[in-house]
């Protein structure tokens, strides 16, 4: 499989992702610069953390204009897969090739710990390998990173199987008192209708390495090499 890792200024977490798939996973990784507009034949293409461009404007919303960001809308819309973490999550709602919207912390405050997520589909390349109910430990670190959707939406991406994990307790339970921001549904990541783009707030790049303490973000990037075609 080979990943491509789009590179904005301002992204921070292009290495960690580089790191994982390469030096841990040994799959082939490409870097393609911001203003590129050639994929390289690319099977996975990922757009990671960071602060795109400061967070000017509001997360993700410079970034959605960049040059390959057409490349990306033109591959996902052809069936590429597309995963975006944190502000690549933040840019792919942006870029409306997912759904709703991500938004200031209910608190207001920046957040960043381990959190737990939990799966709430297997049908999807980027989960199949996970195991539902169980609790997951993943870092978060965003300030907006409240997802929102209207009640329409929320609706939709409930019946079409498109909400992959949901905040949760220790224990795989959902509860508010384990929603970090607020989102809607404790959402914490989504798919589209194609099931080929994914989005997700929780940093799985941090928890692949077992000297940072955690594994449990592994099994996203062994599932999405197992099943990718």
């Amino acid at each position: 499989m080979k990943t491509g890792v789009v590179i904005f200024p301002g992204s921070n977490c292009d290495h960690d992702i580089i790191y994982v798939l390469q030096d841990i996973l040994k799959q082939e990784v490409v870097e393609l610069w911001h203003k590129d507009t050639d994929l390289q034949g690319c099977d996975l293409i990922v757009l990671p953390g960071g602060f795109s461009f400061g967070d000017y404007l509001r997360s993700g919303a410079i970034a959605r204009f960049s040059p390959i960001m057409n490349s990306v809308i033109e591959f996902a819309n052809n069936g590429g897969y597309v995963i975006g973490i944190c502000n690549g999550f933040q840019i792919l709602t942006e870029a409306k090739l997912l759904e709703g919207a991500l938004l200031h912390n209910n608190k207001q405050k920046f957040i960043c710990k381990n959190q737990y997520i939990t799966p709430q589909t297997t049908n999807s390349i980027f989960t199949k390998e996970t195991e539902l109910k169980k609790a997951y430990s993943i870092p978060i670190a965003h300030g907006e990173g409240r997802f929102f959707a209207d009640e329409e939406t929320l609706k939709r991406l409930n019946a079409n199987d498109q909400i992959l994990f949901r905040y949760c307790d220790e224990k795989g339970k959902i509860t508010e008192e384990s929603n970090p921001n607020g989102s809607a549904e404790n959402i914490a990541g989504i798919t589209n209708q194609g099931r080929n783009v994914f989005g997700m707030m929780p940093h799985p790049e941090r928890a692949s390495d077992q000297e940072l303490g955690s594994v449990d973000g592994r099994i996203l990037f062994e599932s999405i090499i197992k099943h990718i075609k």
